[in-house]
């Protein structure tokens, strides 16, 4: 009977030792797939810097990469980036598409890891998140309506006083610029360029403050657009932090902020001439410029 019992004991302990040995061993492969992922968030509507398409490659053969939870898939200048990082890291490229007014929540919250979407490194975001070094530098300008009222300015100055309706993109660096456009009327911002682009050409707003490379991309197709680039000396002032565009992760998560930024090194990723060759070439692959 003793020794039924002890027997009966004995599987018990070893069938419990298996499966707490089988428990481990998936948490341990899950925290491991976990590390082995780079989990990316980003507006997905952004275009040239990221964009949503329903084809896994761009006209040239790139690899668009799949939207997590979707059928379509992501490419554009951050997207070429992050894989270009995640292959250097030796870890999987997983891409979140979140809307921008909620992307630092969402990665707070745990959806993502790191945002790689355009993001300028401002001294209030600086506060909330770790960021890289800029993985792009962009200039800014503004984009009027061409052959409109404001079709020939050359500076900030042309603009004073004349009661401009000024528009930009809700929650970025450019909103503060605004207020540098002496006597502008503020028409409301939108959470998209692509909006804000629309206001213009609809006559709702005559200037929109935003950065070179998303105003040529929206010029590709929109021959109601024209970019004007400002004289430099009669241009926003205090514009740099829309102009280093940086990776951010949480703010305690220094660890894969410095893993990101050393496969910037080791990569090169510091050189301008390699950004502007890379951002030339995603201009031409973007679905609406073909």
């Amino acid at each position: 009977m003793k020794k039924n019992l002890l027997g009966k004991m004995m599987i018990t302990g070893i069938i419990s030792a298996a499966m707490l040995a089988s428990t481990a061993a998936s948490t341990w492969a899950a925290d491991k797939s976990d590390e082995d992922v780079l989990r990316v968030g980003m507006e997905c509507a952004y275009a040239p810097f990221n964009w949503t398409q329903d084809t896994d490659t761009t006209p040239d053969g790139s690899k668009a990469e799949p939207i997590y939870g979707s059928d379509y898939y992501a490419y554009g200048y951050d997207v070429a980036v992050a894989q270009k990082l995640a292959d250097q890291l030796g870890m999987k490229l997983e891409i979140h598409k979140v809307e921008w007014s909620s992307i630092g929540i969402s990665m707070d919250a745990g959806d993502y890891d790191c945002i790689i979407a355009g993001m300028g490194k401002t001294a209030e975001r600086e506060q909330a998140y770790a960021f890289t070094e800029p993985y792009y530098y962009r200039d800014n300008c503004i984009v009027v309506k061409a052959g409109g009222d404001y079709d020939g300015v050359k500076g900030l100055s042309d603009l004073a006083g004349t009661g401009c309706k000024v528009t930009t993109q809700l929650g970025t660096g450019w909103v503060p610029l605004l207020d540098q456009i002496d006597g502008a009327e503020q028409s409301g911002n939108y959470e998209t360029t692509s909006e804000c682009f629309m206001a213009i050409s609809n006559g709702v707003a005559d200037v929109c403050v935003v950065d070179v490379p998303t105003a040529e991309s929206a010029a590709l197709t929109n021959k109601d657009l024209k970019i004007i680039n400002l004289d430099e000396k009669d241009t926003f002032k205090d514009d740099d932090e829309m102009v280093n565009v940086c990776i951010a992760t949480r703010k305690d998560d220094t660890e894969l902020r410095d893993k990101l930024q050393g496969a910037m090194d080791d990569i090169g990723w510091n050189d301008k001439e390699k950004m502007d060759e890379l951002m030339d070439t995603v201009l031409t692959q973007q679905p609406a410029a073909n």
